[in-house]
């Protein structure tokens, strides 16, 4: 016999036998199985309507609507056996049923408290199962019909001839494309290895026979999976050098051997706007001069040290090193910021130093004139005076200078306190009542009846207000000055407005006027004593509030400054 035919003849008989055994063993124990679960649901079910059968409740209605509402046979049995209600017979049909005493299930539960029994019924006509339980007024009996089981278990077996058929006849196909196509194995592992060879790692072969081609087959897999892992490494080093270049500050570029971009992170794309998709050619880069000087020397093999160059207004500096493959890296490391900050440090030092020129040398000119001895004693205290006034206003600059650095450096920190605002608003306008009267000023103050306390460190509110009304006596010719206090926002906010009426402030200098010592009317400013860093130092203290400062003016109607403390935490 060939191989074809006793593999088709062995997998018949197995088929067979194992469908037969399914059949036979499966649908007895099915069988029981329901059974089983049949008579614990009946039993439930009686155990439930045992807790509704009371003394003085109808049994026969009782069982009538438990019948109805299960569907299925319920019978009320007194201790006696005789059936005082069931759900398929009326009273009449009652009376000609037997004693039930000497039922199986009614003689296990008066004994047990539960009793179960399987037998034919006379009256239902049919096999049922039984389950009575023991009540302290009798008893009470479940019942429903075997068909249904039956049934199931006839529908299974039948299922399962006709899965068996169903597998005979495939277990047969498959054994005769099996036997005809010995051949089959070879091809597929072939064109899983070319599948594998243009690059498709997920392909394995399906097939596991024993054997040389099972080994093959089994070979293949490991490698295909080995060149998986190894691939998903390296994606992972591709994922990791991608995140730590785009989490530079500076801007990055590769090039290769020819010049291209082939690299390039998001930082170098904002620094030199550059959006096309590499690789791209380096005349996509900006036309800088020194950018391409760079650029060049690392194509050549030749480190460029960093050059500062502007692309797009900013200030860069931008180096290469050749690469041993060929191409070369650049980097990118944008100044701005840096450049601006030196260029404001110059000009702080050009305006410290300015700004105290012209009193030293007022000291330094009056003290010369003083070694004079012929000078008169009014010159002389006038000189002096001259010397001491030159001197008070250097110790301002001085005093205002530290104060600003150290509210800039971080070394002061608000120390918050309740104030009572309008004892804070009177106590500014009491300190300057003297400077605006002597200018023939009238100096108001106003507070909103909806404002009580701020939550501020009491000596920067001081000072901030102070400096304010001061700075506003000060440039006020004539007219009023106004230190107003309002509620801010819907917590404890205050909302301080100081407003005089003097010559005000062109617009071109109004976001400019919170710059250290910059200055409207320079030589004005000097005359009325300013040290041109009061705006500044209340701007600082503000901001440290969480707070915010801001101004408005018309020229010739006066000057407007708001102030805000949001009285929060800081």
């Amino acid at each position: 016999m060939t191989l074809a035919r006793r593999l088709l003849a062995g997998t018949a008989v197995l088929v067979v036998v194992l469908v037969a055994a399914i059949v036979l063993i499966a649908g007895g124990r099915l069988r029981q199985h329901l059974q089983d679960e049949l008579s614990n649901r009946l039993e439930h079910e009686g155990r439930l309507l045992a807790t509704e059968w009371l003394p003085g409740v109808d049994a026969a209605a009782l069982a009538a609507r438990a019948g109805g509402a299960l569907g299925h046979r319920v019978t009320i049995i007194d201790s006696t056996g005789v059936v005082i209600g069931d759900s398929e017979f009326d009273e009449a049909g009652r009376q000609r049923l037997e004693n039930h005493s000497t039922r199986p299930e009614v003689i296990e539960a008066r004994r047990d408290g539960l009793g179960t029994s399987r037998r034919h019924s006379v009256s239902a006509g049919d096999d049922e199962v039984y389950v009575a339980i023991r009540h302290r007024l009798g008893f009470v009996r479940v019942s429903l019909a075997t068909r249904s089981l039956d049934e199931i278990v006839t529908r299974a077996q039948r299922d399962v001839l006709m899965s068996g058929l169903i597998a005979l006849v495939g277990a047969l196909g498959l054994t005769v494309l099996f036997a005809r196509s010995i051949s089959q194995p070879v091809v597929e592992l072939r064109d899983v290895a070319r599948a594998i060879a243009a690059g498709d790692l997920q392909r394995r072969p399906s097939l596991s026979a024993p054997g040389e081609v099972g080994d093959l087959a089994t070979a293949l897999s490991r490698m295909a999976e080995q060149l998986g892992l190894r691939l998903e490494a390296l994606r992972a080093d591709e994922q990791l050098m991608t995140a730590v270049l785009e989490s530079l500050d500076e801007g990055l570029l590769a090039l290769d051997a020819d010049g291209r971009v082939v690299r390039i992170n998001e930082r170098g794309r904002s620094l030199l706007r550059a959006n096309d998709a590499t690789p791209f050619a380096l005349s996509s880069l900006p036309s800088v001069l020194a950018l391409q000087l760079v650029i060049d020397d690392g194509l050549r093999g030749v480190a460029a040290e960093a050059r500062e160059i502007t692309v797009h207004g900013r200030t860069l500096a931008v180096a290469s090193r050749p690469l041993s493959t060929g191409g070369a890296v650049v980097t990118l490391l944008e100044l701005t910021a840096l450049r601006r900050l030196e260029t404001v440090r110059r000009d702080f030092v050009a305006n410290v130093s300015h700004e105290l020129k012209t009193p030293l040398t007022a000291v330094s000119g009056f003290a010369e004139t003083l070694l004079d001895e012929n000078i008169s004693p009014a010159n002389r205290r006038s000189f002096v005076e001259t010397i001491r006034s030159n001197a008070t206003r250097m110790q301002r600059i001085v005093d205002d200078l530290l104060d600003l650095s150290r509210i800039e450096s971080g070394g002061w920190h608000p120390q918050l306190a309740t104030m009572d605002v309008a004892a804070l608003v009177y106590e500014i306008v009491a300190n300057c009542q003297q400077a605006a009267s002597d200018k023939g000023l009238a100096l108001q103050a106003e507070v909103s009846d909806d404002v009580q306390e701020l939550r501020a460190d009491p000596t920067a509110a001081r000072q901030v207000l102070q400096n304010l009304v001061e700075n506003a006596v000060r440039y006020t010719s004539a007219g009023s000055v106004t230190l107003r206090a309002q509620r801010w926002g819907q917590g404890s906010g205050v909302r301080f407005t100081v407003q005089d009426t003097g010559v005000g402030i062109p617009p071109e200098h109004l976001p400019r006027i919170f710059e250290r010592f910059y200055r409207v009317d320079a030589g004005r400013s000097r005359d009325v004593g300013g040290t041109g860093l009061g705006l500044a130092i209340v701007k600082h203290l503000v901001e440290s509030h969480n707070g915010d400062v801001e101004a408005s003016s018309q020229p010739g109607r006066g000057t407007a400054i708001v102030v805000v403390f949001p009285g929060t935490t800081v």
